[in-house]
């Protein structure tokens, strides 16, 4: 069987903008049985899957043990976790944003860092509801409707600080090259009192969500077809001082050099509009 990738990404309802940057539907068949790594994100994980469970062989945090989740949901991180999988995966992602966390959850985003999660260990029986509407739905958008029904009832009015919400919305918007000074600046806070608050709201602090949020842009970029640039190029591109520092840094967050990135993981699915300038 010729491997297949099907995927379809749209909006969410109105109001979860802001809060859920996307839905991202994928659904992948006749690749070889192996590894897919769960890399950092600006997004929280969030991921509903159909049919078989998503099986992770190795947390983010070494402390927490191998398990299946129906529904995983996790918080940001700084670090790879390691997907099993049978040569077929299918799901849908909620591109969470953490700033989304506290009017979905109820909860800042720095309770769930670093740990993986049944969603109805977190939200109940809502959580189970959000995996069984899917499993009997065949179509993209019959799906999405399913994920905005349940997660606007989820919704409430308890919301992150503005300052701390700009922040990250700078961080994000500036690829992860602006400096915490400059961040800070703009909230009229220092730079100390700025990375305590952010550190409790999100579970880390902007200087590692910068490098977070530069990673992820170029190991976007380098997986993506739109990009034609060499390794070097990209670390231009991506605001490093040069490639070795990209490397030390995939080294470091993925676990592995972006060549053997490139070359061992399944094809890229995400909508890549972060990668617009």
């Amino acid at each position: 069987m010729e491997p297949v990738v099907d995927y379809s990404t749209r909006a969410v309802a109105e109001p979860l903008r802001g809060l859920v940057d996307g839905y991202l539907g994928y659904r992948m068949t006749g690749f070889p049985a192996g590894i897919h790594r769960g890399l950092p994100s600006r997004h929280m994980t969030f991921i509903v899957s159909i049919g078989a469970p998503i099986v992770v062989c190795a947390q983010t945090n070494p402390a927490q043990h191998p398990d299946s989740y129906r529904c995983v949901l996790s918080g940001l991180q700084a670090s790879t976790a390691l997907i099993a999988h049978d040569g077929s995966q299918e799901g849908v992602v909620i591109e969470l944003s953490p700033v989304g966390c506290r009017a979905l959850f109820g909860m800042p985003a720095a309770e769930l860092w670093d740990g993986s999660f049944e969603s109805a260990d977190v939200l109940g029986q809502v959580g189970d509801e959000l995996w069984e509407r899917l499993q009997g739905l065949l179509d993209w958008p019959e799906r999405f409707d399913a994920c905005d029904r349940v997660l606007l009832r989820l919704l409430r009015e308890k919301t992150v600080a503005r300052e701390l919400a700009a922040t990250w919305q700078g961080i994000v918007e500036g690829g992860g090259a602006l400096p915490v000074s400059r961040l800070a600046a703009r909230t009229g806070y220092s730079r100390q009192h700025l990375t305590r608050l952010f550190h409790n709201e999100f579970g880390l602090g902007p200087k590692l969500a910068s490098r977070v949020v530069r990673f992820e842009r170029a190991q976007l970029a380098l997986r993506s077809p739109r990009w034609r640039g060499s390794v070097a190029d990209v670390a231009v591109s991506c605001g490093y001082s040069d490639q070795a520092h990209l490397t030390r840094e995939f080294v470091d967050l993925a676990g592995c050099t972006p060549r053997e990135l490139i070359g061992g993981d399944l094809p890229i699915v995400q909508d890549d509009a972060v990668l617009e300038p």
